[in-house]
């Protein structure tokens, strides 16, 4: 019977494990229809946690576990032990987009610039929704003063997230950096 139990699990467990891939995507999708059309900051802030949350939950409980301990390690300044963490987190499943954003912020606290870069175009190789990897680009792009790169990158996170706190007045801020339109 145990036997029986066994081969049970492990036939069902791939299923599972497919379904909850499918109902996650389905959030997801959900998620982010209902942000473009938020119609205030406290709205669009709600449901980019929830989005956040999802992403990193995106896989395994291993790698859900190593994205845990990277983030505990970027709040606690421990910018290399992120990095790794995230790392992990990548080789067990490359395609946990939010590890390579993540890491993408250790690296960019460390100056590891051309990695962070890397990192968030892999992100959105994955995730081409993720704005939390376009709001990442854009401010990469201003500590560089690429104002026109800053402005690009804002502007494709406003197309997903319209209501993003603060967005339309560094949108303002950043057009007028990079175009020298007054504000």
């Amino acid at each position: 019977m145990r036997s029986l139990v066994l081969a049970l699990f492990l036939i069902a467990t791939p299923a599972f494990a497919e379904d909850r891939a499918t109902v996650r995507k389905a959030q997801i999708d959900e998620l982010l229809e209902a942000l473009k059309k938020a119609q205030v900051e406290t709205e669009a802030v709600v449901l980019e946690s929830h989005l956040r949350q999802l992403w990193l939950e995106a896989g395994s409980p291993a790698v859900t576990l190593l994205m845990a301990r990277g983030l505990r390690d970027l709040k606690a300044g421990s910018n290399a032990e992120a990095e790794q963490d995230f790392g992990d987190a990548i080789t067990l499943d490359p395609n946990v987009a939010e590890a390579y954003d993540q890491r993408a912020i250790a690296r960019f606290q460390q100056g590891k610039i051309a990695g962070a870069v890397g990192d968030l175009e892999e992100t959105l190789k994955r995730e081409p929704r993720d704005f939390f990897a376009f709001r990442h680009l854009s401010e990469i792009a201003e500590a560089r003063r690429d104002w026109a790169a800053a402005l690009a990158a804002w502007q494709k996170l406003l197309e997903i997230d319209p209501k993003t706190p603060g967005g339309e007045d560094k949108l303002k801020e950043l057009r007028r950096r990079a175009l020298g339109e007054s504000t």
